[in-house]
């Protein structure tokens, strides 16, 4: 069994010759997610509005499927899965600033719990480095209180204002692959040649 970074090395000659567009799509997710921070309130609105369209047309897609299959003691589930995605997903679309509201308070109880949680687990098991994990729960129990504190009027813009960051995050993480990428194909040439 080959060890991944074996694997990786074999498939350089592949992917380093695509080095470029990995550097490519890095900057635009990176321009995009600038953009994403500069019109947060836009990309809140946007991204509850795509999530209300694809739980309505998921909904309508299980809808159909739930009658292919109406002789089945699961047709009821089926279809009652169908109703809420179809009625969650409308409601998303029709009031898109409560549902904004609704998600960002739903994570900001998710950073509270799950903080809380790896703090103190951090600090019971104290496995190697575990003040980094603890530190980790603090911040996110720290982030949570403060989108609390602050809602609903932390819902108009975190949301697009996580989705910039991961967008700036992941960018940066693909150009930082184009380079090792570009890096080592360079020098696996050089010693071919």
């Amino acid at each position: 069994m080959a060890k991944s970074s074996n694997v990786f090395t074999m498939g350089i000659e592949e992917i380093g010759k695509s080095w470029g567009w990995y550097l490519t799509l890095g900057l635009l997710l990176m321009v995009l997610g600038v953009v994403c921070l500069g019109t947060t309130r836009t990309a809140t609105t946007v991204s509850i509005l795509t999530f209300g369209w694809i739980l309505l047309f998921s909904g309508a897609v299980w809808f159909v499927g739930s009658f292919q299959a109406r002789n089945w003691s699961g047709f009821f589930v089926y279809s009652l899965n169908a109703i809420v995605r179809v009625v969650a997903g409308y409601l998303l679309i029709r009031h898109p600033d409560a549902g904004a509201e609704g998600i960002t308070f739903l994570l900001a109880s998710l950073f509270v719990v799950g903080g809380i949680f790896r703090t103190v687990v951090a600090g019971v098991i104290q496995f190697p480095r575990w003040g980094w994990t603890a530190l980790s729960g603090a911040v996110s129990v720290f982030l949570g209180i403060i989108l609390i504190a602050n809602w609903p009027a932390s819902s108009t813009f975190f949301i697009g204002m996580a989705i910039g960051i991961d967008l700036i995050l992941d960018g940066l993480a693909l150009v930082g692959f184009a380079g090792a990428v570009h890096t080592l194909y360079k020098a696996q040439i050089h010693r071919t040649a």
